[in-house]
């Protein structure tokens, strides 16, 4: 089946062109576009698509807020986000992602990069692999923390922790299980409690919640 796409963007011109790239795919359909978050809010209610490129920067509503609207309305539709940012200007790209985005990708990014992200998104991962999200999560986590996660780490184990530190540093099950000598399926079984302890949505909010809280400190490996 056809990936469903919507493309948020208040440039038309844009949206064009990200329009072409992604209809030459088989796997992949335009369903809509928007100029602004409301539109797009209200496209996502009207089409259902499985993903939407969403553009922060947009008149009227952001794409911040159209994004904690739309995973808002996960009881309605299983829609995912992926950011698209210019990077050197997002300064609330933390935000999003903590909002429940499930990555992000440049907006000078190549046409096979914009197709393998969706594609990686549409499958239900989330867009952490890719050193520029590495790299935009340390930049914005050190802003000022008035939230108190200490009930939150309290609740996991030592173990998860270290599994905690590592996906937030971008490494996949595999590298994870080698590191700690472990097998994959329990390193799956450990990121699955992370998710549930911490009410979290993917391995991406795992990532904002460890440099959040201080348990990774950015440029630290």
């Amino acid at each position: 089946m056809s990936i469903r796409i919507l493309i948020a963007d208040d440039q038309a011109m844009v949206r064009a062109g990200f329009r072409m790239i992604l209809e030459m795919q088989d796997d992949m359909e335009v369903v809509g576009e928007a100029a602004d978050g409301a539109e797009t809010v209200s496209a996502v209610k009207k089409h259902k698509p499985d993903i939407v490129l969403m553009d922060i920067q947009m008149p009227g509503m952001d794409g911040l807020e159209a994004t904690r609207r739309i995973v808002e309305m996960h009881d309605e539709v299983q829609t995912r986000v992926l950011i698209l940012t210019t990077f050197e200007r997002d300064d609330y790209i933390f935000e999003a992602l903590r909002t429940g985005a499930c990555g992000f990708l440049l907006k000078n990014a190549t046409p096979e990069d914009l197709v393998a992200s969706i594609r990686v998104v549409a499958e239900g991962n989330a867009l952490l692999a890719p050193s520029v999200t590495r790299r935009v999560i340390e930049k914005f986590a050190n802003k000022p923390k008035p939230q108190d996660f200490t009930d939150d780490i309290n609740r996991l184990t030592s173990r998860e922790i270290d599994i905690l530190k590592s996906v937030a540093r971008g490494k996949t099950n595999a590298e994870i299980a080698e590191e700690f000598f472990i097998g994959e399926a329990t390193v799956r079984t450990h990121v699955s409690n992370l998710l549930s302890k911490l009410n979290l949505r993917d391995r991406v909010q795992i990532a904002a919640f460890a440099y959040e809280s201080g348990l990774v400190q950015p440029g630290n490996d």
